[in-house]
């Protein structure tokens, strides 16, 4: 049965806020938690963070202020929920482990969304951002197993594979080869808008995060390894960001925030299964629709529009439903491990022109590989250990990255490799 939240009645304002025990519940549990519903919790804290910076951005450039203070009112309920949500990480859970969390998180969701996306040029974004956050789990994953003798796999609850994806040498790129062509939201399928939403929001989450924390982790090998991820990570926003319309105005752009954010808590709510987390959802979903309808009134009253000009049909689409995506995962590695992004497009490596701009800003970032951090991880674990730390269901799709005492830095970085 479809559910639309523009047809739901708003609550009352006074339960868009929370007082000092309502704000912070009970954390869950590390140990315990099923991966995919930690997954939840930093997708959904990542969307109320975005939620508030688009506010903020809005409001900064807004000159009525009557519209600013609804702005501002609406804001203030995101940020409730947003503490609320992060409190839920426990205090004994680590950086590392939390990182752990916010890649299989990027894996996971990629891999769904980009199956279900029927528009070519945000799939084969996705697809090629897959593989890099894949290889990050496997970094990460190294030096979790090194530093504290933790296997990721118990974490991720078997669920995602850990093993090498596109080298994360390779990552790095030209800034002119990461901005794409901007989708037109008013002609595209209602769930690309979701998507490219969707998957902005969460990449941002992980972009910040690494920012933040790399100048807190304990180690230079850590903290550098946060470093060059979060570089990556800017580039991923930056794809990502460059598909959203450029020509929405910022009151749609507000009504489209506000039904993204009804359509995840529903989606979370049909999901989850811890009980507890479960009726956070839901008073999430009634608060955001409560914001769908003040947006919504907005738009009516400062933009003269009705909402159905900006969202047709109101009705969800398919829900996002958390479930492994180790095939289709392997699938992308098989066939696009070697290509690279070369302005709106992407490209192999092989057919590159020599003098392109890949190549140059490879010389320029990697002249010396002995010291690209992701790299000197897995070096560390390999001369410790023998090898390095993977979990995998069956051998790595790629001959090349089959090898546990060898790790690769030539893949989709130079030519013929």
């Amino acid at each position: 049965m479809s559910f639309n939240p523009f047809n739901e009645a708003p609550e009352k304002s006074e339960k868009l806020f929370l007082d000092w025990k309502d704000i912070y519940p009970a954390s869950y549990g590390k140990n315990d938690t099923d991966a995919f519903t930690k997954a939840r919790v930093i997708l959904m804290n990542g969307t109320e963070y975005e939620a508030v910076w688009f506010s903020h951005q809005f409001f900064r450039k807004c000159p009525d202020n009557n519209l600013r203070r609804q702005l501002e009112f609406v804001r203030k309920s995101e940020q409730c929920q947003q503490k609320k949500i992060a409190c839920l990480k426990p205090k004994d859970e680590s950086i590392l482990e939390t990182t752990i969390a916010y890649e299989q998180l990027a894996v996971e969701l990629t891999a769904i969304l980009a199956q279900r996306e029927p528009d070519k040029d945000v799939k084969a974004a996705m697809d090629f951002a897959l593989l890099e956050d894949f290889d990050h789990l496997y970094r990460y994953a190294d030096l979790l197993d090194m530093e504290r003798g933790i296997h990721a796999e118990r974490l991720v609850n078997g669920y995602t594979e850990i093993t090498p994806g596109r080298p994360t040498i390779s990552h790095h790129r030209h800034p002119y080869d990461d901005v794409k062509k901007p989708v037109d939201f008013k002609k595209c399928a209602p769930i690309t808008k979701l998507n490219v939403s969707i998957i902005t929001a969460a990449e941002q989450q992980t972009m910040n995060y690494y920012m933040n924390q790399c100048a807190f982790y304990e180690t230079d090998l850590g903290r550098r390894l946060y470093q060059e991820i979060a570089m990556v990570e800017e580039q991923h926003v930056t794809q990502y960001g460059s598909l959203m319309d450029v020509n929405e105005g910022m009151l749609e752009c507000w009504l489209n925030h506000e039904y993204t954010e009804c359509y995840l808590y529903y989606s979370c709510w049909k999901d989850e299964t811890d009980k507890n987390i479960k009726r956070l959802w839901e008073q999430c979903l009634l608060q955001e629709i409560t914001h769908l309808h003040i947006a919504a009134e907005a738009l009516k009253t400062y933009g003269k529009k009705e909402w159905q000009q900006v969202i047709p049909d109101g009705n969800f689409p398919e829900l996002l439903h958390f479930s492994p995506q180790p095939e289709y995962v392997r699938e992308v590695l098989a066939n696009t491990v070697q290509n690279t992004a070369n302005r709106e497009g992407y490209i192999n490596v092989n057919e590159m022109s020599s003098d392109a701009d890949f190549f140059k800003y490879q010389r320029l970032v990697n002249y010396n590989e002995k010291m690209e951090p992701a790299h000197e991880a897995i070096k560390c674990h390999i001369d410790s250990a023998g090898g390095d730390y993977r979990y995998e269901m069956s051998p790595n799709p790629i001959e090349s990255l089959r090898d546990r005492r060898v790790d690769n830095t030539s893949l989709g970085r130079v030519k013929n490799a």
